[in-house]
């Protein structure tokens, strides 16, 4: 899922191509992607777009008359700017939003169609969308404190709650808490004051970092490979491959549709999680360090 610095080079360079520009129109594809009626669609065509802002992981577009169009990628979904009139994509194309100089594509790859929009009227509606999650990059480390201690959850799942945090998802995650050199399943709870100010400064940190490194990959142009899994990460998408400052093999937890990605000797003072499904198969001959991995007893 395209998370802060994905939605925030988005919301730049979307300002970039289209803030003061007529939106001629918007072609349905996939009538589904629309999850409102009233206002209609209609409503925000031939309006000229007044800018962009960001809510969590949303992308808000803001029209005259307090309109406004909230766009929800999800895991899948992207926006991609081409030329004025290119051919929606029947397989995975969603929509597309056609200007006097360029077309932008919302397209969303897979079966499970996640993506939304919404046209809705007013600060009022607009705030309906919003998760509450605190923005850390403006945030003092005491709001931060008082935060991530609100609920005893593991470190990871308070992270990744948008609740709680906002733009956080399971890729910087993993980056933020390896960064931080913190177990992801700590509780929240139980974290020092040493380790909440890393943990602070890891995620202003990271997410600053990323969203200019996206910054200089993009240049003038427009995001197009927007992706969960990017060069240079420490441990996100990296099991099996050594951690880049120690060089331990990373490990990961499965559960669900998702994987959390770490450093045994960086982050859990050499102690492997448990894999809940993979623990319980394998039972005794589940390693419990990275002396019993190096050893081989890992199959």
């Amino acid at each position: 899922m395209p998370e802060y610095p994905d939605i925030v080079v988005y919301v730049e360079r979307l300002e970039a191509h289209a803030a003061g520009k007529i939106l001629e129109g918007v072609r349905l594809v996939s009538p589904f992607v629309l999850r409102t009626a009233e206002p209609p669609i209609q409503s925000i065509m031939k309006q000229k777009v007044l800018g962009f802002r960001r809510i969590g992981k949303r992308i808000v577009w803001e029209f005259p008359d307090d309109l406004f169009l909230v766009m929800h990628l999800m895991i899948a979904g992207r926006l991609r700017w081409k030329a004025k009139g290119v051919k929606v994509p029947r397989r995975y194309g969603l929509a597309a939003f056609d200007f006097e100089d360029g077309s932008l594509l919302f397209t969303e790859a897979g079966s499970k169609k996640r993506a939304s929009m919404h046209v809705v009227r007013g600060e009022a509606a607009l705030a309906a969308h919003d998760p509450g999650g605190l923005e850390v990059l403006d945030a003092s480390r005491d709001a931060f404190r008082e935060r991530l201690t609100l609920r005893n959850h593991t470190v990871k799942r308070a992270l990744t709650d948008p609740r709680l945090f906002s733009g956080i998802g399971n890729a910087y995650s993993d980056e933020i808490l390896h960064r931080a050199r913190l177990t992801p399943l700590k509780w929240t709870t139980r974290l020092t004051g040493d380790e909440i100010a890393r943990l602070y400064d890891a995620i202003r940190e990271t997410l600053l970092a990323w969203a200019e490194d996206l910054r200089r990959e993009v240049g003038d142009g427009f995001p197009d490979k927007v992706t969960a899994f990017r060069k240079g990460m420490a441990v996100h998408g990296r099991y099996g491959e050594p951690c880049p400052v120690c060089e331990t093999k990373v490990q990961r937890i499965k559960y669900a549709s998702n994987e959390c990605n770490y450093c045994p000797r960086c982050q859990t003072g050499g102690k492997l999680l448990a894999d809940r499904s993979l623990s319980r198969l394998l039972k005794g001959d589940w390693p419990k360090t990275i002396e019993e991995l190096e050893e081989g007893r890992f199959p």
